[in-house]
């Protein structure tokens, strides 16, 4: 890392530090933005509960339910609703998904309609379950229509970042968000841990945060540690001329947790709903239903989200690597796996290795994901402190994969740099 933070301050690069600079001034609008409350709504007071994720992603903006309070997240449930319709759901969509590079932009264009619509309905459901009957319609109409608006202008500045910065714009505001309650998080915790009374006290309650700060660091580790994790399964080919075995051979690498975050999204948005529909129907007797059988902080739900999870990394990462058309393409190709015939038993081959390597990828999902709400079980600290949890491995993603596009862009410029001087 200090040989490329080195590469990075060399005169040659000036260009690449600006785009560096101007993404974290777009991040820089984006945390004061959720800051500004939509005008209107200044008495209106939130129990967050279930929707503390969205709230933790959005840099706290929808507790404060400021103009950026629904964040990109419309944007990322359209993303997988269009992902799992170009699997020959809707047939217009596949064959966009066929045409290439003009395809893929017709696509993303719906799936920003798609996000904005979800988007107005939400700030809908939300501006309704906020005010209560007590509203009028126009109310409701004007809180959607900006927090519609909010979402928009994210979307925004998520392409800005991504053609005029670097890093991909949607998952660094979605990063953002995420750091910029770390501050809050950890003076809560501080604050409810020690207790300024005696010196005995005092000692006991500043080691408990220490033990708190070391089990997150902790935690940390071992999640950069899964989501680096991978099984290579070697490929040969057999119109090389080499005779090396060595260098015959290529890997294909897979990753244990290929799904990444999108099953717990998934999972979380899922169960959400219900409790939404509770919030906008408010009936007594469906409130008491959803509280008690279809919100995760209860046994019966825990158990209901922990099997989605299992379901969506299943079903997500077979869609990301689809056997069939690696073994197709595999033999279409001239490559084999040593010891797998081509075709069928390749394709078998790899769906067996996927189905094994899924079950742990889908485990350390449920880990991390379930750490927070078992925290709040066993500990007396507020909601708002967690340890563990899905932003945690959102964070962990989209730094590694930001870090890795700016050390690529950086040995492909002294790549060219040798080249030009030959």
């Amino acid at each position: 890392m200090s040989k490329t933070m080195k590469q990075l301050f060399a005169p040659a690069n000036k260009d690449l530090r600006g785009r560096i600079l101007f993404t974290m001034a777009i991040l820089t609008i984006f945390i004061l933005g959720c800051s500004i409350r939509v005008p209107g709504t200044e008495n209106v007071t939130s129990n967050l509960g279930f929707l503390e994720l969205l709230n933790s992603m959005g840099g706290g903006a929808f507790k404060k339910f400021s103009i950026f309070a629904l964040g990109v997240t419309p944007y990322i449930t359209a993303s997988i609703f269009m992902q799992l319709a170009e699997m020959e759901i809707i047939p217009y969509l596949s064959d966009l998904a066929k045409q290439g590079h003009t395809g893929r932009q017709k696509l993303n264009r719906i799936t920003r309609y798609v996000g904005i619509a979800l988007a107005f309905i939400e700030g809908y459901a939300f501006a309704f379950a906020f005010y209560g009957k007590s509203g009028t319609p126009f109310e409701y109409l004007y809180i959607s229509t900006v927090l519609t608006a909010g979402t928009a202008f994210l979307l925004w500045l998520g392409d800005q970042i991504s053609e005029k910065g670097i890093g991909n714009g949607i998952s660094l505001i979605i990063m953002a968000g995420i750091l910029a309650t770390l501050p809050d998080m950890f003076i809560t915790a501080f604050q409810s841990l020690v207790t300024f009374g005696n010196v005995q006290e005092t000692t006991f309650g500043i080691v408990k945060f220490i033990l708190f700060v070391v089990v997150y660091l902790a935690i940390l580790i071992g999640v950069i540690f899964i989501q680096e994790s991978e099984r290579r399964v070697p490929i040969q080919y057999a119109n090389k001329s080499s005779s090396t075995y060595k260098d015959n051979t290529s890997y294909m690498p897979i990753k244990i947790n290929t799904a990444n975050v999108i099953p717990v999204i998934f999972a979380s948005s899922l169960l959400s709903i219900p409790s939404i529909l509770s919030a906008v129907i408010n009936k007594e007797g469906f409130t008491l239903f959803v509280q008690k059988y279809l919100n995760y902080s209860t046994p019966v739900g825990f158990i209901i989200y922990v099997a989605f999870i299992f379901l969506f990394s299943y079903f997500y990462t077979f869609i990301q690597m689809k056997p069939d058309e690696f073994a197709k393409n595999l033999q279409e190709s001239g490559g084999y796996i040593p010891g797998i015939r081509p075709g069928k038993d390749t394709e078998k081959y790899l769906s067996k290795i996927l189905s094994r390597i899924t079950v742990l990828g889908a485990l350390f999902l449920v880990v991390i994901a379930g750490l927070p709400i078992i925290f709040s079980k066993v500990t007396d600290l507020p909601t708002s402190v967690s340890i563990g949890g899905t932003g945690l491995l959102i964070v962990v993603g989209v730094a590694l994969e930001t870090y890795k596009q700016l050390e690529g862009s950086l040995v492909a410029r002294n790549y060219k740099k040798g080249y030009t001087r030959r």
